[in-house]
């Protein structure tokens, strides 16, 4: 896959729980993702899919997991505001953190801007995104040369440092 250039924007997305109109977690995140376009949000690549284990490690479903590279004119605040409609229109119910989800969207890296975020505010890039191997692998399949917007460290680095319980298999 290509690089990223420095107006790229990332999407993490993952399910763990079908959906009953829409299907699998694969299916239900790919309707998203029209839903997405029709929101403005153009798509421009998807990264590999891949099969994850859950995180924190628990005996809940196994995850489906994506990146999107995306365009947008929207503020990174709109456009995290319009990753939470889809997901609410996808029927997301928060409750617990790292509970089973039918869709979950996050925001990841916004053109390599960096914002502490607040009520209805974007984090970027995403908090958890340099400890995540869900995230990682996915993102480093589209931007082998990325590079964490806070600490400079490149993507390889960064799944080096992950614990060897979060386990990947790429589809």
């Amino acid at each position: 896959m290509g690089n990223a250039g420095p107006n790229s924007i990332f999407i993490g997305a993952g399910a763990n729980l079908g959906h009953p109109s829409y299907g699998t977690p694969r299916e239900t995140l790919e309707a998203a993702f029209g839903d997405l376009a029709r929101r403005g949000v153009q798509i421009l690549r998807v990264s590999p899919w891949y099969r994850t284990a859950p995180v924190p490690v628990s005996d809940q479903p196994w995850y489906q997991n994506v990146v999107i590279e995306v365009a947008s004119d929207m503020s990174p605040d709109r456009l995290l505001a319009t990753l939470h409609d889809v997901e609410q229109a996808f029927g997301r119910v928060r409750t617990v953190a790292n509970a089973p989800r039918v869709i979950d969207l996050d925001l990841l890296d916004f053109r390599g801007e960096i914002a502490p975020g607040g009520p209805g505010q974007a984090i970027l890039p995403h908090p958890r995104l340099a400890s995540r191997a869900f995230v990682l692998r996915p993102l480093a399949d589209l931007a082998p040369q990325w590079r964490h917007p806070v600490t400079h460290e490149p993507i390889h680095a960064l799944l080096k440092a992950l614990p060897a319980d979060q386990v990947t298999e790429r589809l």
